[in-house]
């Protein structure tokens, strides 16, 4: 039998083969990893459908890959004629059905759009896939200044890619600009090496160009007074743990910031500047920064503030687990409304966070200290976090960023808001 490389998630037409996990007369197992790949938000291994031994390998290091590519050729009838003398080989349940579970579904094409469907200011139909649309709406490129490379000039998502880094090239030719001016000699100052970029660096690098060209960008700071949550928080934390997950300090932000942004929408909005309108969310998706040896992944949690805060801790330790160990699919990695950075087990006393543009804020956290505050009569040590709101200032004006953080304060402060409005 064949392993195919399933689906790869919504938006992703393609990956790059980085490492070959298996070699040919290797037996392996069911779930056992095959490949590693890198799609351009992470590193995940593609695990094989089934057991059995390797007899052909498809796949070198750098192909790329497109959905339903063949990976390797599984001899499944091998290990069972190499199992122990009078050992019976148990068949499958459903033996007598001819599929395996190692070829996906076919794909089924869509059926083409309704007459309903032509512009109704007349002008001609741009052919493009659905997937290209959708995307160029997320990077804020017009897909009627697009060119197709595909059959009928069809517009693929690395026609829009490469629009999108035309339009940034052009940007970023004005003065101040880093993006087009070339390296100066470094080795006339001593010995240099250099390394590639990993895909996930490189789209990194050019969402935060395209971000810092786009979002006029400002950072408002608060500090909050958590000693009572930190006690609250060890107070519950094996209750969570015993529910299977953590009960960390990102996980309680998750929460408050998933309760606040129902009262300030627009801070879980977005800007279409090509329509000039406001884009209000009714989901509240929050993306966690999750620090890894490949580079910053942000896995979202989606519908946040419908989950109470052991799912939200359970739902959090599996996804930061699952990056780290390159088990994170990329459609874990779409759709956040509103991010969250949290430095704090790392150091610094603040910083200034990049919006990940479409959203229109995120919040960074660094690490808490023990301070001197006035508390109930007298000055007390109590251990302070320093929260950084950043945003874009074409849709959120600094008052709404200040009584924003002004509710996360009270509710870091005061527990049982969390009750009354979480």
């Amino acid at each position: 039998m064949t392993i195919n490389l399933p689906e790869l998630g919504e938006g992703v037409d393609s990956v790059d083969v980085v490492a070959i996990l298996v070699s040919v007369g290797d037996r392996i197992e069911e779930e056992q990893g095959l490949i590693e790949v890198e799609t351009e938000k992470a590193s995940v291994e593609v695990p094989s459908t089934a057991a059995g031994t390797i007899t052909e390998i498809h796949v070198a290091v750098g192909d790329v890959l497109s959905e339903n590519a063949p990976i390797v050729a599984l001899d499944a009838a091998k290990d069972k004629a190499d199992a122990a003398p009078g050992e019976i080989v148990p068949e499958p349940e459903s033996a007598h059905v001819p599929a395996t579970k190692a070829e996906p579904p076919p794909i089924v094409e869509s059926a083409p759009p309704p007459p309903s469907a032509t512009p109704r200011d007349g002008k001609k139909s741009i052919p493009a896939a659905p997937t290209a649309r959708r995307f160029a709406r997320e990077v804020g490129v017009d897909i009627s200044t697009v060119s197709g490379t595909g059959p009928g000039g069809r517009i693929s998502i690395d026609d829009v890619k490469a629009e999108a880094n035309r339009l940034l090239t052009d940007t970023d030719a004005g003065p101040g600009s880093a993006a087009t001016i070339e390296l100066p000699d470094l080795e006339r100052f001593g010995p240099v090496h250099r390394e590639p970029m990993t895909k996930i660096r490189k789209l990194t690098a050019e969402n935060l160009s395209r971000a810092w060209v786009t979002v006029p960008q400002v950072t408002n700071h608060e500090i909050a007074d958590i000693t009572d949550l930190e006690e609250f928080r060890k107070a519950f934390k094996e209750r969570v743990e015993a529910a299977g997950g953590k009960l960390t300090m990102t996980a309680l932000l998750v929460k408050i910031v998933a309760t606040a942004l129902k009262a300030h929408p627009v801070l879980n909005a977005a800007v279409d500047m090509a329509r000039q309108e406001i884009v209000f969310r009714y989901s509240i998706n929050i993306g966690v920064a999750v620090d890894t040896d490949r580079g910053l992944l942000v896995p979202v949690i989606r519908d946040a503030d419908g989950k109470n805060l052991t799912e939200i801790s359970v739902e959090l330790d599996d996804l930061a687990k699952r990056a780290r160990s390159k088990k994170l699919k990329p459609d874990e990695m779409q759709g956040g409304t509103f991010s969250i950075s949290n430095l704090g087990g790392i150091g610094g006393t603040g910083f200034s966070p990049i919006v990940n543009w479409p959203e229109v804020a995120i919040l960074g956290v660094s690490r808490g200290s023990i301070q001197p505050q006035w508390h109930e009569g007298s000055f007390r040590p109590r251990l302070m976090m320093p929260l950084s709101l950043s945003y874009d200032h074409r849709l959120v004006d600094g008052a709404d960023a200040a009584r924003f953080l002004a509710r996360l304060k009270d509710a870091l402060e005061q527990q049982m808001l969390l009750v009354l409005d979480g």
